[in-house]
């Protein structure tokens, strides 16, 4: 899809009190898509579409979370075409250094010169089509920093003042706007999710899950605690798993043993008031003699009859890592959500929220290049528009079109070599950057062709 019907698609139906607004909005989104990475004050604008795009960044009557539903409606809708969905959700820091706004943010874990606004982001994503649906939650906040460093108050505080409510409010809000669809969606969270209370909500609500256990709990089935337990379990399939170089950490190739049961978890002593949990459970343990192992405890609302059911389990789990490359994507070169520099907290969420959509779209790329074995092949038409693949087209290939537009293999590898992507084993998959690059190029090369059009022959 073109930038400008992709953005009336996002945020055309923004209910912002005007609707000149709503259509200042579209127009500053539609021009940011066009020009990835570029800041506001060099995006090609005339005089008073800049000036229009200011006020608007400024504009104290519009609220961030107003512009964030008109994308999370529209993600919703988009929602309805899928039979499974998977809630991908994590928690990241906007940091921030400038001095003009440091006073208005909170602390981080980072230390003292750092400032942050946090966001909890769910994203959703179809495993049966490989696609990235668009991003349907996303809460802000900043922490207090005179209330930094202290833990004993905060254990006395009620669970729904403490940051760790962010995941039931999530699933809350998420539900809302999914209605009736909810129960299509599986929440996939990692073991911060691991939370008493946030289980037994998304029990209590009949709300599907997938979340990896971070301790030990005491069960019914077991005299001892969980991990214990599914070491007395029958090993009911292995699986292969290349676990992906990162930092200091090497690549390798790792086979998992799985194992599976129904459990009850029980309260926590400081919680005895509360009902135990009924769930299920998958083990997927690391087969090696190495002192750190690979170790995913799952806990699940998903029924587990058999292997099949728990090896689909393990893969949900598997596309966890997607919201943290959107998150990565969100502070890349594409959309640099952390080089803003408005001069307030109100104005920076104002355009970190329009980049957080637009960080969406960039995600998308990544999945044009799908096996033919998971799906079939997709036209490149729906992302790329009816000009941008054919222009693609004959930038990289040189020959004349086809009748009919290839699939999204050919436009993710044709985008990544227009980005500077080479096709080697060494170099494996293109990764955002590269892509984003093409993409860049792709929209100068078809602002160019937009632009020789609107010439008459006379004017040449």
């Amino acid at each position: 899809m073109d930038p400008e019907p992709w953005a009336q698609c996002q945020f055309g139906h923004a209910n912002l009190n005007d609707p000149r607004r709503t259509q200042r909005l579209v127009s500053l989104a539609t021009s940011i898509t066009q020009q990835p990475g570029v800041a506001v004050s060099r995006l090609p604008l005339s005089p008073a579409e800049m000036e229009g795009a200011y006020r608007f960044i400024r504009n104290e009557n519009i609220q961030a979370s107003d512009i964030a539903e008109a994308g999370f409606q529209a993600t919703a809708q988009q929602a309805r075409e899928h039979d499974i969905l998977l809630a991908l959700e994590d928690t990241t820091s906007l940091t921030y250094k400038h001095d003009s706004v440091r006073e208005e943010l909170g602390h981080t874990n980072q230390g003292d010169k750092n400032r942050a606004i946090l966001a909890h982001s769910i994203l959703l994503f179809s495993p049966q089509s490989q696609q990235v649906v668009g991003l349907i939650e996303q809460q802000r906040w900043t922490r207090d920093i005179t209330k930094r460093g202290q833990r004993r108050q905060h254990a006395t505080r009620p669970y729904e003042e403490k940051e760790s409510y962010k995941w039931e409010q999530a699933s809350a809000n998420m539900s809302a706007r999914l209605g009736e669809h909810i129960n299509k969606v599986i929440s996939v969270c990692d073991r911060e999710a691991d939370l008493f209370e946030y289980l037994t909500y998304k029990t209590q609500h009949q709300q599907r899950f997938v979340v990896r256990s971070m301790q030990s709990r005491c069960i019914q089935e077991h005299a001892h605690k969980l991990y214990d337990y599914s070491n007395t379990l029958p090993l009911a399939a292995t699986k292969s798993l290349l676990i992906p170089q990162k930092g200091g950490r090497k690549a390798r190739a790792v086979t998992l043993e799985m194992r599976y049961a129904r459990v009850t978890l029980k309260a926590p002593a400081n919680k005895r008031t509360q009902a135990d949990i009924p769930l299920y459970y998958v083990s997927v343990v690391e087969q090696s003699h190495r002192e750190e192992k690979l170790a995913w405890h799952l806990l699940t609302s998903e029924p587990i009859t058999c292997s099949k059911e728990a090896l689909e389990v393990v893969g949900y789990y598997e596309r966890r890592w997607l919201i943290e490359d959107y998150h990565k994507v969100w502070k890349s070169s594409g959309t640099a959500v952390e080089e803003l520099r408005m001069q307030c907290r109100e104005n920076l969420e104002r355009m970190s929220v329009i980049l957080a959509f637009i960080a969406t779209r960039l995600l998308q790329l990544r999945f044009m290049k799908v096996s033919k074995a998971e799906v079939a092949a997709q036209c490149c038409e729906t992302l790329l528009g009816q000009k941008a693949w054919k222009l693609l087209w004959l930038k990289m290939e040189g020959r004349p079109l086809p009748q009919q537009a290839p699939d999204m293999q050919w436009a993710y590898e044709r985008l990544a070599r227009l980005g500077g992507w080479k096709d080697t084993k060494r170099t494996g998959r293109a990764c955002v950057e590269v892509l984003w690059e093409g993409w860049f190029r792709l929209q100068t090369i078809l602002e160019g062709y937009e632009l020789a059009m609107s010439l008459n022959h006379e004017d040449l």
